[in-house]
């Protein structure tokens, strides 16, 4: 180690000891991690633990916030070692708080098993809190679980409106998981309706870019008249459904 990567380490541990002091839960686990590690200070496994101990009691007493925090850090591995177990028990605390981000993280860990048990229901309850609080994010994944039956009875309708809510930036990133959605109508994940995936793609005509006419058109030359007629009457549908809210 350079000299200067030494007193790097050393403002940072200085710095990380006057946030931590002064009750930042944050601050306390990283310097837990600093004294474990030796990172900027001689190696004290003692001071490890009784940093450790007092970010978990600031944190337990803190709110909701903090702890989202916390989950996080062990989820990702920031600053400690990844640990979805641990993250998953802060990411509980949380979302119990109403924290909606929180909600729809631990709503995910469920889904994939990830330090609790994989349990898609238990995932929906959670994404549905969120998706309630007006998180996009969790708006797209209840809205996938209700198009694939996942923790909930499939339905096609609910799966629609809360697309739809959480596309209400317009944003590409959704426009593309819509419209990929709509595909498996096509013949795939679920059986094949095209009228039914004609509809949502009417459903994204306001946007108005290339993809979206291009869409259009590939369905309507693969349908007859009625069931042009029909996507179009089911799109109006879907759209007072979605705008009923």
């Amino acid at each position: 180690m350079t000299n200067e990567q030494e007193s790097e380490e050393v403002r940072r541990f200085k710095e990380t000891k006057i946030k931590a002091e002064q009750g930042d839960a944050i601050a306390q686990l990283s310097l837990s991690q600093m004294y474990e590690k030796g990172e900027g200070v001689p190696q004290n496994y003692a001071e490890a633990l009784k940093w450790s101990a007092k970010a978990r009691k600031t944190a337990e007493q803190g709110g909701a916030d903090v702890q989202f925090k916390f989950g996080d850090m062990y989820y990702f591995g920031q600053g400690v070692p990844k640990n979805y177990v641990e993250a998953a028990k802060w990411y509980r605390k949380a979302a119990e708080q109403g924290h909606a981000e929180a909600q729809n993280k631990l709503g995910e860990m469920h889904r994939k098993g990830q330090g609790v048990e994989k349990n898609d229901k238990e995932a929906a309850k959670w994404f549905r809190k969120a998706a309630e609080q007006g998180l996009a994010e969790a708006q797209r994944n209840l809205g996938c679980m209700y198009a694939n039956g996942e923790g909930v009875r499939q339905n096609y309708d609910k799966a629609a409106k809360w697309l739809w809510k959480a596309n209400h930036d317009k944003s590409p990133q959704v426009k593309k998981m819509i419209i990929a959605f709509m595909y498996t109508y096509t013949g795939g994940a679920v059986r094949e309706n095209k009228v039914e995936a004609y509809a949502w793609v009417l459903l994204l005509k306001e946007n108005g870019d290339e993809e979206v006419r291009e869409l259009i058109s590939t369905f309507e030359m693969d349908l007859t008249a009625e069931q042009i007629k029909k996507g179009k009457a089911r799109a109006e549908e879907l759209r007072r459904l979605i705008e009923k809210r």
